[in-house]
């Protein structure tokens, strides 16, 4: 693994000459020794290897035996159709391999191809990576930083670090400033970091870092390190798998020491017994379940969610935690102008479109240095907020520099914290100067009130310092501006105040509801950024995240936590403040451990390591990073927080459709075994040939498990639950009951059918009801065969029945409707034709020893087939009762409703 070192090792022999630079012997010398200035790269798996290890599954190992035994069988279309179901899942799960290597490659694209540096007293532009620790860096706007820098010198330098350290505006850089202690990455003012951006002013800075040595190195690494855990659905089938593997064994053994005590025919009890077990293996369910989530990619993408990794899709529905990043996530990452003060009183932006308070709008328009030009936003992010007010109020930048042209400026300092520049309008001169509230304030003799400039009192003074810590107790950015007319020169003192502006990085207008929403769902909504503390809470406050202080954390105190302690210390924490990417990884395992499923949300690099640690990484699809994205399970193509409850929903339908058709064929499955094994076991011969077991699977695991797979939900009764618990296992709340009470029901209809034919001919010849006359009787093959038939029939056929009724087992199938799932209709006309063909086609009867059927046979045998779909009817009479009798309750005490239309709706 590759280790950083500290920065003390790196930056103790840095020498060089802070106005010659390094010599180039000094600096190839540091190249072998550091190495290029790129990140690392791990050897990536083959192709091969990727596919091997999709088939170390329990539940491939059992369809591994099952195709075995198929082709013993010379079953050779059960072989295809089994070896096709693995291909199938080993080529998906290929697909979905590498992120951790896309994440690297993103990483590689971020940082700044070409540097200027400064070696033997000449400037020099040189590829990043062969920068070295010691090179002397040239800064100036525009520019990318291309390793990590310790700043020497600044002139009113801003660096855009959002996409490292979450902070939504600029940091103001000072190579002046000393730490007195350590310091979280966003505070450290006089140090600059590869992959950030240079948004104003100019500098210098040694290289302190290269490549992995990097705070994106660092990134990098953890990424790398990070593994895709399997989702709560994969552990379950590997349980699954793990159990059909083990009764498909004691199945094999059982029979078969059955049949050696009732010394029956050896070899076809092996090939019955093994016939059994390849039927307590469901081999279309790993088909099914990968095409169902297929399938839902695309219903995702009707919701705007790219899904890049098929199994979080089901993880969606246990998501009990939304941990989000702020900026650019919760908010749209564009600073904005929301209020200001002017004439001693507050307005909204809309207001500031008018006449009176063109001095406050043009003043901060003209007293900037960004632009806004057919889309494209070019300058400081505080600036271009200014201009865009200028827009909205029907006031173009262009328009008011060629009116009142730009004569003269003193550009923002950062020991004066102000800007000033000066005009030409209509024959005279202005001067706009904007900056700090306080420092503006005590440069001012005047006020300009309603158009007239009149003295500063000390009253006026009071109301504009309430006002600005008004504001800044919103969290708001606050800006004052200033003017002096009739100046002949630049001067910062006796200045006419004109007002404040109170600017933020709003909330984007969705997340509101969102929030309320995920509260319904029981899912909690967590906050994380490199935001300040004050800024933080101000933003969860109004969107309902946080409603006390005591529900704020900052960085600075995790640090103090021990890991064994951090989970029950941030059980009640919703706002994290001034965190750090391994700040961010910590909290969302400290979550994971407390047995939440959490989904982090983020679209910055410093964001990726932890979308890649949590069970659901979301990134912004639309201004989100190429790492952030690549790091990620899902991405919103909206960029919108609203979609993530939008994709949470069909996360919770896809699991309930899923869980659906595994509970079918489990039950179906069992009544197969059942079926056998109780004939079997008190002596009768086989109901069913080897080839009737494996018929029935290929018309019963395929197109009506895949149709449940993509029924309808009531999506708002699903968001009205909590989230499943991640450890419940798949027979959950009444999963087990459902399938032993089906699989049994379904196992005696068919052993009733089986058992019609000698009743019937034993009636017909006066004969007893007798264990010796019943093996007698189907002792005759005719008579066999038309008893297995009736038994294959049946079996067959209710097992198609009994999917129509798995669609909701809370609700009757004439509520939900019998014909709103076409693939359901065609899956059970489909599946009778072909049970109808190996009745009534010569060659299928003679392959699969069946009998010919009369019309009313198949009457009388359709209707015992059908019992499955009764008895769920019949199942739900108690909740109906139940609700019909509170219903009647409600309306004795005059509620009037009538609620016959949700009868069947209630838990």
């Amino acid at each position: 693994m590759f280790e950083r070192k500290p920065i003390q090792e790196l930056t103790k022999d840095l020498r060089a000459n802070t106005s010659a630079g390094l010599t180039e012997v000094e600096a190839a010398a540091r190249l072998q020794e550091y190495g290029k200035n790129a990140l690392a790269e791990e050897k990536p798996k083959s192709s091969a290897q990727m596919f091997l290890e999709q088939l170390n599954e329990p539940l491939i190992f059992v369809l591994f035996v099952a195709a075995g035994v198929s082709m013993l069988l010379r079953e050779f279309g059960d072989t295809i159709i089994i070896m096709a179901v693995i291909l199938l899942n080993s080529i998906v799960g290929v697909i979905q391999e590498g992120k951790a290597q896309k994440a690297l490659d993103a990483l590689k694209k971020l940082t700044s191809p070409t540097a200027l540096v400064k070696r033997e007293g000449q400037t020099y532009e040189i590829p990043s990576e062969e920068l070295v620790p010691g090179d002397l860096v040239i800064l100036e706007a525009g520019r990318q930083i291309p390793a990590d820098l310790r700043l020497i010198s600044s002139a009113s330098l801003k660096i855009e670090e959002s996409a490292l350290t979450g902070e939504s505006h600029p940091i103001e850089k000072d190579s002046g400033f000393l730490a007195v202690k350590e310091l979280p990455l966003g505070d450290r003012r006089n140090m600059a970091y590869m992959s950030t951006n240079i948004v104003y002013g100019r500098g210098s800075g040694l290289v302190t870092a290269t490549g992995m040595h990097t705070e994106i190195g660092r990134i990098a690494g953890m990424i790398s390190r990070a593994h895709n855990e399997p989702t709560p659905l994969q552990k379950r089938l590997a349980d699954l798998g793990k159990l059909l593997s083990i009764v498909a064994v004691f199945l094999c053994v059982a029979l078969f020491g059955i049949a050696i005590l009732q010394h029956r025919n050896v070899f076809d009890m092996l090939l019955t017994a093994i016939s059994l077990a390849v039927a307590a293996v469901p081999e279309g369910l790993p088909a099914i379940v990968t095409i169902v989530l297929a399938l839902s990619v695309s219903r995702m993408v009707k919701v705007h969610t790219i899904v890049r990794r098929l199994p979080s899709v089901e993880t969606l529905g246990a998501v009990s935690i939304v941990c989000s990043d702020k900026t650019g996530t919760l908010t749209q990452n564009k600073m904005t102008v929301v209020r200001s003060f002017v004439n001693l009183e507050f307005h909204t932006t809309e207001e500031l479109d008018d006449e009176k308070y063109r001095y406050l709008v043009e003043g901060l328009v003209l007293c900037s240095d960004a632009t806004v030009e057919d889309s494209r936003r070019i300058g400081d992010p505080t600036e271009l907020a200014l201009v865009e007010l200028g827009i909205k109020c029907h006031k173009s930048k262009p328009v008011l520099e060629h009116r009142m042209p730009r004569i003269n400026e003193l550009p923002f300092d950062s020991s004066r914290k102000m800007m000033t520049t000066m005009h030409r309008s209509l024959g005279t001169t202005v001067s706009y100067t904007k900056g700090a509230p306080d420092v503006i304030l005590e440069r001012c003799t005047h006020i300009l009130l309603h158009g007239k400039t009149v003295p500063l009192t000390a009253g006026h003074r009071k109301e504009i310092l309430s006002a600005m810590n008004h504001m800044s107790a919103d969290a708001l950015r606050v800006l004052a501006l200033s003017m002096r007319r009739d100046s002949t020169s630049l001067v910062e003192k006796g200045m006419t105040f004109v007002g404040l502006v109170g600017m933020m990085d709003p909330v984007r207008p969705e997340v509101y509801s969102a929030v309320q929403q995920f509260r319904h769902a029981s899912v909690r909504t967590v906050m994380i950024t490199g935001d300040h503390v004050n800024t933080a809470y101000a933003i969860a406050r109004d969107i309902g995240i946080a409603d006390h202080p005591k529900q704020c954390i900052e960085g600075a105190e995790l640090d103090k936590i021990p890991e064994a302690e951090l989970p029950s210390k941030i059980k009640n924490i919703t706002v994290f403040a001034r965190v750090s990417s391994e700040h961010k990884v910590r909290i969302v395992k400290a979550f994971k451990s407390l047995g939440n499923i959490v989904a982090m949300t983020g679209d910055g690099v410093n964001d990726a390591p932890s979308l890649k640690t949590a069970d659901i990484g979301i990134a912004m699809g639309m201004n989100g990073t190429d790492v952030a994205k690549n790091a990620s399970d899902l991405i919103l193509t909206d960029d919108n927080f609203a979609t993530i409850e939008k994709a949470i929903s069909e996360g919770r339908g896809i699991y309930e459709n899923i869980k659906k058709s595994i509970l079918f064929l489990l039950s179906s499955n069992f009544g197969e075994i059942i079926t056998m094994f109780l004939s079997i076991l008190i002596g009768l011969p086989s109901p069913l040939k080897a080839s009737h077991i494996l018929w029935i699977n290929l018309i019963t695991d395929s197109l009506p498990a895949l149709a449940l797979g993509v029924d309808e939900n009531d999506k708002k009764l699903l968001m009205s639950r909590p989230p499943r618990n991640p450890k419940e296992n798949l027979f959950a709340h009444g999963g087990l009951f459902c399938t032993l009470f089906y699989g049994t029901l379904i196992a005696l209809i068919s052993l009733v059918a089986f058992m019609t034919i000698p009743y019937a001919y034993l009636q017909a010849n006066h004969a007893e009801f007798t264990m010796t006359n019943i093996m007698t009787v189907l002792a005759v093959p005719e008579l066999l065969a038309r008893a297995q038939t009736y038994a294959f029939t049946v079996l067959g056929l209710s097992q198609l029945f009994h999917a129509i009724g798995m669609r909701n087992v809370e609700e009757s199938v004439f509520k939900i409707g019998l014909f709103n799932n076409k693939l359901m209709i065609l899956s059970f006309v489909l599946g009778f034709l072909l049970q109808f063909s190996v009745t009534e086609i010569p060659t299928l009867v003679t392959m699969f020893g069946t009998a010919k059927l009369s019309h009313g046979e198949w009457g009388r045998l359709l209707c015992l087939a059908s019992l499955p779909l009764w008895a769920h009817e019949i199942m739900l009479i108690p909740t109906y009762l139940t609700v019909r009798k509170k219903h009647s309750a409600d309306d004795q005490n005059g509620s009037g409703e009538s609620h016959v239309g949700n009868l069947f709706s209630q838990n």
